[in-house]
């Protein structure tokens, strides 16, 4: 039995070593706490941007800021660059959150790997070395995100998706999808937005969808606004659009027009523009199509949104070769558009549409427009090709993510299952070798039994001990009565009750020690049956003694009140110890608890009898 149980111990142990984390020699200390000042704008900032801008450009300007330990002032950076951001203002202090996000990426204890081709790195392969807190995780993921909107603000846009993609793998890579809620799940819709915006730009639909899809599961972790899941649903249904998936695209739409709560707005008004031009692909009669877009174009609330219209129907009417009517729109968003990318789509079908009809200075003067373009395109090219590396990296270190997950998650089922069995195995080796030793009991008890009744027949002495047997019985009753009798009659004052004498005759005896253990003077314990008569005395002798001391202070438990009679008796604090069976520091903790509860600065027995001799206290 004892090796069943030393296998179930070790088991148990295994299984927990299995699941500790690793720790480094290498590591560094813990940063010190962060100033409430800080704490309270950063939380003011996912409500009201603006008023925390206000609150710490007050912060910065006053003399607190300039005794801020190193962590709090990359915090304090990190919040800057964050509050310029929401607030629509470039990033001024680059060089600073460079600093800090090196230096929360030092306080998370990431160890990266070789990076990628043209300086990429992977997404998902920093090997954690130790567990850092929530709260820094998530600091260093803000201060990568806020540093990829500024390389974004700067057209560096390869810089920008490296970052937004470190945003997430320093998420992913430290949080469980369920610990995914809240700010957090709103952080990663935003930063999945953004990569979602990022790939549209460069008309990479995969990665658009991929991210788009991600950040809509974040979206319904929290209270996110209905226009933004409608704005996401349709930009997925565009990249399923322009990749000729139009029953998907149009199921999209759909979704995002039932997410809206009313009609009277851009976003209703993009969707249905899109659902259009959709319908029209899809075989509707261009005149209802164009019909609709028009009807859509008169609500129109500003110039951007008004060429946007105006394309919108130049294009079926290219598509539909009805020139005139063509170039009369698309006109209006060559001349007068701000839109860079509608100016080149609408030159570009200008274009083929003067060829189209012998118009070769026209079409001569919308390609030269064209040329610059060309270009843009070819750098474009190589962005896209490093983008889509990016994107490549971050899936497959992703998948392993995942698959190392799974697998963890396996293990733990197995060492589950296997704990499971060796425990169900135990206790059916233990069951059987209980039952075997109770079977063998009965048998020796049958035997037993057998021999007591022949040597029960065989000898008349039997009827003796049981006359025996009587008389003991009857002298306990009488034993009973006088010990019955004897409480009931009053002592002459509270030490010569009888329990009093004999709790002194054990102190006598016993001549108990501090530093002897307890245990060895468990001969001398007072059962719970004396711990009730000395009670009974103190309260007999000082006027309901123990009552009023509970009245008075209710804290005092009925343990504290055992303590207290003891102590009426002068007893130290050694004899209580041995007395309660309790060790010698515990009872100079309850002494101490109760000095506090009463308020007395005496010694506590003194104060007791000052208690007890005053029956007029509490009154």
């Amino acid at each position: 039995m004892k090796h069943l149980h030393f296998i179930a111990l070790m088991f148990l142990v295994l299984v927990l070593a299995c699941n500790r984390p690793v720790e480094t020699r290498h590591g560094t200390s813990l940063p010190s706490a962060a100033s409430p000042q800080l704490q309270a704008i950063d939380s003011l900032m996912w409500r009201q941007p603006d008023s925390a801008f206000a609150q710490l450009r007050q912060f910065v300007a006053s003399p607190q800021a300039d005794s801020l330990d190193e962590f709090n002032v990359h915090y304090c950076q990190l919040l800057i660059s964050e509050l310029l951001y929401k607030n629509y203002c470039g990033q001024s202090n680059r060089e600073e959150l460079l600093q800090a996000v090196a230096y929360f990426d030092s306080l998370v204890r990431l160890t990266p790997h070789p990076p990628l081709k043209g300086g990429a790195q992977r997404a998902g392969d920093s090997k954690k070395i130790s567990n850092p807190t929530p709260n820094l995780v998530f600091l260093d993921a803000r201060a990568h995100y806020i540093n990829g909107a500024g390389y974004y603000e700067r057209d560096s846009v390869v810089e920008a998706c490296k970052e937004y993609l470190k945003t997430l793998e320093v998420m992913e890579g430290h949080f469980e999808e369920r610990e995914l809620v809240g700010k957090k799940a709103q952080f990663m819709a935003l930063t999945s937005t953004r990569l979602t915006e990022l790939f549209s730009d460069f008309y990479l639909h995969n990665q658009t969808i991929y991210f788009g899809k991600k950040s809509l599961g974040y979206y319904n972790r929290f209270a996110s606004i209905s226009w933004q899941k409608a704005w996401m649903l349709t930009e997925i249904g565009s990249h399923y659009e322009m990749m000729d998936s139009f029953d998907t695209a149009n199921l999209l739409y759909e979704d995002a027009l039932m997410t809206l709560p009313d009609t009277n707005n851009i976003t209703y008004r993009d969707i249905k523009t899109y659902q259009t031009v959709l319908s029209y692909k899809m075989g509707e009669q261009p005149e209802k199509s164009i019909e609709l877009l028009r009807s859509i174009m008169v609500q129109a609330d500003s110039d951007k949104e008004f060429y946007s219209r105006c394309m919108n129907i130049g294009e079926i009417y290219y598509h539909q070769s009805q020139f005139d009517s063509a170039e009369y729109y698309l006109n209006k968003v060559f001349h007068e558009s701000p839109n860079a990318n509608s100016k080149k789509q609408a030159a570009e079908w200008l274009a083929k549409l003067c060829k189209a009809q012998d118009k070769e200075t026209d079409a001569l003067k919308y390609a030269e427009f064209l040329v610059p373009f060309a270009n843009v395109e070819e750098n474009q090219s190589a962005i896209k090709s490093r983008l889509t590396e990016f994107y490549k990296s971050y899936t497959q270190q992703e998948q392993l993510r995942l698959h190392r997950h799974e697998r963890l998650k396996d293990q733990r089922r197995l060492m589950v299952l296997l704990g499971i069995f060796v425990a169900l195995m135990s206790c059916i080796i233990i069951l059987y070798h209980k039952n075997k030793r109770r079977k063998q009991c009965l048998e020796e008890e049958i035997i037993s039994e057998r021999q007591t009744h022949r040597m029960e027949q065989a000898a008349m002495s039997g009827r003796l001990k049981r006359s025996n047997q009587e008389l003991l019985e009857l002298r306990g009753q009488i034993k009973q009565l006088d010990d019955l009798a004897a409480k009931t009659k009053t002592a002459a004052s509270f030490n010569e009750e009888p329990i009093c004498r004999l709790i002194m005759e054990r102190v006598k005896e016993g001549q108990f020690k501090s530093k002897v253990n307890y245990v060895n003077y468990k001969d001398y314990a007072l059962s719970k049956s004396n711990l009730l008569d000395l009670r009974l005395a103190a309260d007999l002798h000082f006027n309901q003694f123990t009552r009023r001391l509970k009245t008075a202070y209710p804290q005092i438990t009925n343990t504290d009140l055992d303590y207290c009679c003891l102590y009426l008796l002068g007893l130290t604090d050694s004899d209580v110890a041995a007395l309660m069976q309790r060790s010698y520091n515990t009872v100079i903790e309850r002494n101490g608890k109760m000095r506090k509860i009463i308020g007395s600065t005496s010694a506590l027995p003194t104060t007791l009898m000052e208690i007890a001799n005053d029956s007029h206290q509490f009154d």
